[in-house]
């Protein structure tokens, strides 16, 4: 059986867990989210712990049981605790603004990038150089900041571009006469 799959899931206080034929429901302080199940998993709900099984021996099954168990985890900890990315603009002249569900870049090119939220993501601007994507949705704040990135990724000569706080980004060295 799969490793992640057999790993319990512990619910924190304040979240709450409805299982039906066809999808789970997850509520908790910060919002609710769903998702639909496969057939090849089993759900049990014991006291407060999930509890994932494959529902036959197939191959197919034990690799479902340890990915809708990561789903079912992160669901758990976005409605309770919550994701959130920060990004960070290196550039002369490089910033950003939020404004309510928008975002706006001035990223050195001749107009600027307006970038729409989707429903459940939020954005805040704590420095004209930072950027924080939150929400309870771990997908989809990642795409959200993967989106942003992509408008100007950083290059690999001076660094220059929409970076995450964490990322390392390796400087080339210039070509010698």
């Amino acid at each position: 059986m799969s490793r992640v799959g057999k790993m319990p899931i512990a619910l924190p206080a304040g979240a709450e867990v409805t299982i039906s034929t066809e999808q789970i429901t997850v509520k908790g302080p910060m919002g609710a989210l769903t998702q639909g199940l496969n057939g090849l998993v089993v759900i049990a709900n014991d006291n407060g712990t999930l509890n994932f099984s494959p529902a036959n021996d197939g191959r197919e099954a034990n690799a479902m049981t340890g990915t809708l168990r990561a789903l079912v985890n992160n669901m758990v900890n976005g409605v309770t605790k919550g994701f959130e990315k920060k990004l960070s603009l290196v550039g002369v002249g490089y910033k950003a603004q939020a404004q309510g569900d928008k975002l706006n870049l001035s990223l050195g090119f001749s107009h600027p990038v307006v970038h729409d939220m989707p429903a459940g993501v939020t954005c805040a601007t704590p420095t004209p150089t930072e950027i924080l994507i939150k929400g309870i949705d771990k997908q989809k704040v990642g795409q959200v900041a993967a989106e942003v990135r992509a408008y100007r990724s950083p290059e690999p000569y001076k660094g220059k571009g929409v970076r995450y706080v964490d990322e390392v980004v390796v400087i080339k060295e210039t070509k010698k006469k």
